[in-house]
C-alpha cells in the first residue's frame, strides 16, 4: 500500500513537471523526395562456375540444360548427358539496382547473386557474362523487359552462415544511361515534391508549400511559386531565373527549414526483444488498467476513488488527453518490465484509449 502511494506520488511527478521540447527546425530533405528520382530494379539468371562441388549437380537437369547452352553459344557443345559430373556449376538469380540519383551508361554498380536450385555454397565462384533487364510496361499493360546492362565477375559471400548468397562489387557495366528527369517541362518547369508516408497529411504539405513561398518570396515578388496538391504532393514551379540552373534550384528548396514537422502517431511494439517505438503525438485518453500489482490511472482522481488510498497510480489530474511517450517514460524509471509496459500498452489500444496506428512486430 505505501508502496503503490509512493508510485503515484513518482509518476505524478515525473509527468506534471516534464519539461517542453525544444523546436526543432529540419530540412524538406529529411521528409521530402523529388518527384522522378526512383530506383530502377535490374534482373537477370546466370551460371556460376569454379565451385568446389557444391554447384547444383550433375543430376540437376535445368541447370545442366542451361550450361549446355551457354556451351553451346561460346561454340562448344555439350549434350545433357556428358555434363553429369559438373557439380561445380550453378544457376543463380542476379538482382542489382540503379540508385534514384541516375547513372551514365558505361559506369558500374554492385549485383547479388543468390542460389535457388541445389548449390550449397558460392564460395569461390565466378558469375559468366549474363544480361541483366528491366521490366518496362507498355501501352495497353503489356509488359516489355529490356536489356540494359551485362553482369559478371568474381563472388564474395557477405555473411559466412549463408554461403548461398554473395555480392560481385562493380559486377555490372550498363549498356544505357538512366537519367533522372525531375522536371515536368510539358507543364510548365514544374517539380513535384513527395513527401514521406510518416509525414503525409494535409497540415504538412500545406505547411511545406507555406516555407518554400516564404523562402523565395523577395525573388518571385511574393508570387507563390508552391502549392499543396494533396496530403503528400507539393508542386513547385521553378521561377525563370532559375530554369538555366534547375539543380541548383532543387538543391536550395530542399535546403529550405520547417519546423517541428508533422509525424504521422504511431506505435509499434515487439515484445520478443522488448522494443517500443513511439512516433508522433500519440494521445492517450483517461482511463484506468490494473495490470499484476499496478494500477495505471490517467485522468483525474476523484473525491472517494481507491486512488487516493494509495491503490491507483495516477498518471495526470486532468480530463485532457496524455502523452503516451510520458507514460512509457515514467514506467521506465520506475523500472517496470517492458514485457509489462508492452502489455498496458495493448490493452490501451483494445480499449480505444490509445489515439494513433498500433502495430505488433
Amino acid at each position: 500500500m505505501l508502496r503503490a502511494a509512493a508510485i503515484a506520488a513518482c509518476l505524478a511527478g515525473m509527468l506534471l513537471a516534464r519539461p517542453e521540447t525544444a523546436a526543432a527546425r529540419v530540412r524538406l530533405e529529411s521528409i521530402c523526395t523529388v518527384y522522378g528520382q526512383h530506383e530502377v530494379h535490374l534482373h537477370g539468371i546466370g551460371l556460376v562456375v569454379g565451385l568446389n562441388g557444391t554447384g547444383d549437380g550433375g543430376r540437376n537437369r535445368p541447370a545442366m540444360r542451361a550450361l549446355s547452352s551457354a556451351l553451346k553459344l561460346m561454340n562448344t557443345p555439350a549434350a545433357i548427358d556428358e555434363l553429369r559430373d559438373a557439380d561445380n556449376v550453378a544457376v543463380v538469380l542476379i538482382e542489382a539496382t540503379i540508385p534514384r540519383t541516375g547513372i551514365r551508361a558505361g559506369q558500374q554498380i554492385d549485383c547479388y547473386v543468390s542460389s535457388f536450385m541445389g548449390a550449397q555454397d558460392l564460395r569461390g565462384g565466378r558469375l559468366l557474362a549474363a544480361p541483366l533487364e528491366t521490366s518496362q510496361i507498355e501501352a495497353g499493360g503489356r509488359r516489355n523487359d529490356v536489356a540494359v546492362g551485362l553482369a559478371s565477375g568474381a563472388i564474395q559471400i557477405e555473411d559466412p552462415v549463408v554461403p548461398t548468397t554473395g555480392v560481385i562489387k562493380s559486377g555490372v557495366s550498363l549498356l544505357q544511361g538512366f537519367e533522372s528527369a525531375f522536371i515536368d517541362r510539358r507543364r510548365g518547369n514544374i517539380i513535384t515534391l513527395l513527401l514521406d508516408p510518416s509525414h503525409s497529411s494535409f497540415h504538412s504539405s500545406s505547411e511545406v508549400a507555406r516555407v518554400v513561398n516564404e523562402e523565395f518570396s523577395f525573388e518571385t515578388g511574393g508570387r507563390r511559386i508552391a502549392r499543396a496538391i494533396s496530403p503528400g504532393e507539393v508542386q513547385i514551379q521553378v521561377p525563370p531565373e532559375h530554369q538555366e540552373a534547375p539543380v541548383e534550384f532543387v538543391a536550395e528548396v530542399l535546403s529550405v527549414g520547417i519546423d517541428n514537422p508533422h509525424t504521422q502517431a504511431r506505435v509499434i511494439v515487439n515484445e520478443r526483444t522488448g522494443t517500443i517505438v513511439v512516433t508522433g503525438e500519440v494521445q492517450i485518453s483517461p482511463v484506468v488498467i490494473s495490470h499484476r500489482n499496478l494500477t495505471v490511472q490517467v485522468g483525474p482522481v476523484l473525491p472517494g476513488d481507491p486512488g487516493e488510498t494509495g491503490r491507483f497510480v495516477p498518471i495526470q489530474d486532468s480530463q485532457a488527453p496524455q502523452q503516451l511517450q510520458e507514460l512509457v517514460k515514467a514506467l521506465n524509471q520506475l523500472r517496470v518490465p517492458t514485457t509489462d509496459i508492452i502489455r498496458i500498452i495493448r490493452e490501451l489500444h483494445r480499449s480505444g484509449k490509445l489515439h494513433a496506428a498500433y502495430e505488433e512486430q
